[in-house]
């Protein structure tokens, strides 16, 4: 794409798929669920083909998940997880800052590990990885929100450094090539309502339900074990963890959660249960992180050498500071 073309079509324009709307039609990420009126309640009805039509989820949820190699890459700090992991806490600044939709900080997330799983970043200063961030964080909300903040409004709560729109726009489009436009992704949300209906058929307490798994979805997402997990299992599980929160719900065996759905794997939930219980609930208890003062760099790696001549970052501090990246 010429430049020209990004700048005159503004931050937003260009970045669109040309994908057809039948196929979407027939891989809908919604849940086939719809409500009725019984009485003094609203109920939750599924299809009856609904068994069928998540199972369709589960076999094709590993075609939006990292290289297999991922996680291993992180443990042997081939990868730098603690960067990866101030990332994914900034991007959740922002998704509470703006009370976005939890959807939108997992598929930020996912977008960048995706990314990272096929691509090295420069590490001086870490400036790609923040780069990286913002443009994950505008895909996504693009995808799933009604009102997304301007480039430059979505870059608060910490972030270190600010980069100018086009320069994350250009971003957008490296990550848009390197996911091959395959944005809608299969997630753990895309379970959720469903596996929520499983244990509250009649859907009293299905908000609830499907508030807190979400909760515990996102505390889960910056811990590198969960990347060896299917989302199927992730929302099983987290969805088991917000059922022993409703005593008139009772408690459920995770090794019987495999009969919700075809396909699901019994170790997976079993383990994906576990680690929240063991890691997601203490840190759900962390306090927020530090914020740390902004830096105004001008970028010259040759990661971005098809960037616009003018790379400069604003920065909110009295004496202005420039930076090369190594």
């Amino acid at each position: 794409m010429e430049l020209s073309a990004l700048n005159e079509a503004g931050p937003w324009g260009n970045l669109l798929c040309e994908e057809d709307v039948g196929e979407l039609d027939e891989l809908s990420m919604e849940s086939p669920a719809v409500g009725v009126l019984s009485g003094w309640r609203r109920e939750v009805v599924f299809p009856e083909d609904s068994d069928e039509s998540i199972a369709v989820f589960v076999e094709v949820e590993t075609e939006h998940s990292p290289a297999v190699d991922y996680s291993s890459r992180l443990r042997s700090r081939s990868i730098d997880p603690a960067a990866r992991e101030a990332a994914i806490a900034w991007i959740l600044q922002v998704l509470a800052y703006y009370r976005l939709q939890p959807l939108t900080g997992y598929l930020a997330v996912n977008y960048m590990d995706r990314f990272l799983s096929v691509h090295r970043l420069p590490q001086a200063n870490g400036w790609a990885l923040q780069l990286l961030s913002v443009a994950c964080l505008s895909l996504a909300a693009k995808m799933e929100e009604t009102f997304v903040p301007s480039l430059l409004d979505l870059q608060v709560e910490g972030a270190r450094f600010i980069f100018e729109p086009r320069t994350v726009c250009k971003m957008e489009l490296l990550v848009l090539a390197a996911l091959k436009w395959r944005l809608r992704s299969v997630t753990p949300f895309t379970f959720l309502d469903f596996f929520a209906y499983k244990v509250d058929p009649s859907g009293n307490h299905k908000r609830y339900l499907v508030s807190r798994a979400s909760h515990t979805i996102l505390a889960a997402i910056g811990d590198i074990e969960f990347l060896g997990h299917c989302s199927s299992s992730i929302a099983a599980a987290s969805v088991i963890c917000a059922v022993e929160e409703i005593p008139l719900l009772g408690l459920i065996d995770p090794r019987e959660a495999v009969h919700w759905c075809i396909g699901l794997l019994r170790e997976g939930i079993i383990e994906c249960y576990r680690l929240m219980q063991k890691v997601v609930m203490r840190r759900a208890r962390r306090s927020s992180p530090v914020v740390v003062r902004h830096i105004r760099m001008k970028t010259s790696s040759s990661f971005l050498s098809s960037f616009p001549a003018n790379k400069r970052i604003r920065v909110g501090e009295e004496k202005e500071t420039t930076h090369e990246a190594e």
